[in-house]
């Protein structure tokens, strides 16, 4: 049987690499040790002068032919099946008998991926159903990391709920729900997807990493994952969840005491909360990843964080990053950074005022990463230079849309020095002055972060 090209190269070359380094080989019979120099022989990386196509893919059916691919051992076909993608195991696996018996080896499904797209609106190919069908029956059982992407239809997000639901002999370590385009998964039945996602929380009793984000997972589906993985659960991702509230996230914070990373709204973060995260018996906090969003500009005060509670966070968790994503409006922003605020990463997706940032400058101490999409026609200088006395930590700076003088953005980069190693400023930031012209700025700041440096230009397509 002639098999296909493309991945029987990649079977000549590890499978020849395999046998040779194997301590199994050693112990092989006198029959396999020649199919191993056959192999050898053949393969095309191992051939010193270069052939033409029409060459190599004769050579590549004579050895198909005269090689017996069906006596490699089990863990060789496994290790190159590994290197596969899916769809290039499954035509590998109708080669022999032998082969399929290793296409379904519990090894193989541990980690999967199911797409889900509907083919009218969308360009990537989905999970073929019989395929799934297959996965549900046989290797349920054996996943372990699983994640489902979805296009923007609710169809899909449907599909994937029916799934999820299926999965009631499963050991799932880490699952991830992801929408392509706009989280197609809230507009799924609220009923539908928290029966199907609580049949995983049940049945698993080992997640230790769960990315529910743009779903609508609520405060009792959160109490039956606690109740069954609350030993196991290290990381949680759920922002844009509008059906947690604050008791809901702070149930997950009392019982799952080896928690490392969460990702949640601002809305649902509390005092509460951080204390609960700080206590002696749980681990140290890693990551914490705030997402600030406005949906009703004008209509929605946000609450204030009290220093203390910060401060017990960072004593327990000297190390932890506290990202923050802000897209608000400016006059939004009043409760932020009045006090000394322990954040590790900025990033601003809308406007942001020359206040803001200097509140920054004097109350982020912790600061490692800013990055400033907007902030008008006023001049950041004053800002930037106070950013760069007391934030001794800043390694990272953006900028877009926003105006720097060209001394004061070389005063900043001097003061900064070779701690900044990612500087992505877009070049109309730079307002030319009586000191440096554009030209010259590349020559000072490269000078002062000690290599090469340029400002990002936009493309003109």
């Amino acid at each position: 049987m002639l098999v296909n090209f493309s991945w029987l190269n990649l079977l000549y070359f590890l499978g020849s690499e395999l046998l040779m380094t194997s301590k199994i080989s050693l112990r092989m019979k006198r029959n396999n040790l020649s199919v191993v120099n056959k192999i050898v022989q053949c393969s095309p990386a191992l051939k010193q002068p270069k052939r033409g196509l029409c060459s190599s893919l004769h050579q590549t059916h004579m050895c198909a032919a005269a090689v017996d691919w069906g006596g490699l051992p089990h863990h060789v076909v496994l290790q190159i099946f590994q290197y596969l993608p899916l769809i290039d195991r499954a035509r590998a696996s109708s080669v022999c008998r032998r082969w399929n018996e290793v296409f379904h080896i519990p090894d193989l499904w541990r980690k999967f991926e199911f797409e889900l797209n509907q083919s009218a609106t969308s360009y990537f190919k989905s999970t073929h159903p019989d395929l799934i069908q297959q996965i549900i029956k046989k290797h349920a059982a054996h996943l372990q990391y699983v994640s489902f992407k979805v296009d923007s239809s609710t169809e899909s997000a449907e599909a994937a709920c029916d799934i999820l639901s299926q999965l009631v002999n499963c050991s799932i370590q880490t699952l991830g729900l992801i929408s392509t385009a706009k989280p197609s998964f809230m507009n799924v039945s609220k009923t539908h997807f928290v029966s199907a996602l609580t049949v995983v929380f049940v049945n698993s009793k080992s997640l230790s990493s769960i990315k529910i984000e743009d779903t609508p997972v609520d405060d009792p589906s959160l109490k039956i994952l606690v109740a069954n993985n609350s030993d196991t659960l290290k990381l949680l991702k759920m922002s844009s969840c509008p059906h947690v509230s604050s008791d809901g996230i702070l149930c997950v914070a009392d019982h799952c005491q080896g928690l490392r990373e969460l990702a949640l709204n601002y809305y649902i973060l509390s005092d509460e909360l951080l204390l609960a995260l700080s206590r002696e018996t749980h681990v140290n906090l890693e990551h914490l990843r705030i997402d600030v969003v406005s949906e009703n500009p004008g209509h929605i005060e946000f609450h204030s964080i009290k220093k203390h509670s910060w401060d017990a966070l960072i004593k327990h968790s000297p190390g932890v990053n506290i990202v923050m994503y802000f897209f608000l409006y400016e006059e939004e922003f009043d409760t932020f950074f009045k006090e000394e605020t322990p954040v590790t990463h900025l990033y601003f997706g809308r406007s942001v005022s020359k206040a803001i940032l200097g509140r920054i400058g004097l109350n982020c101490p912790r600061l490692i990463e800013l990055v400033v999409c907007a902030n008008g026609l006023q001049p950041l200088d004053k800002e930037l230079t106070c950013i760069a006395e007391h934030c001794k930590n800043l390694s990272a700076l953006g900028l877009s849309e926003c105006e720097v003088s060209c001394s004061a953005f070389v005063e900043f980069v001097r003061l900064c020095g070779r701690r900044l190693t990612q500087l992505s400023v877009m070049e109309e930031v730079l307002v030319p002055d009586g000191k440096y012209s554009p030209d010259e700025v590349h020559t000072e700041v490269s000078k002062y972060l000690g290599r090469v440096w340029s400002p990002d230009v936009m493309p003109v397509w």
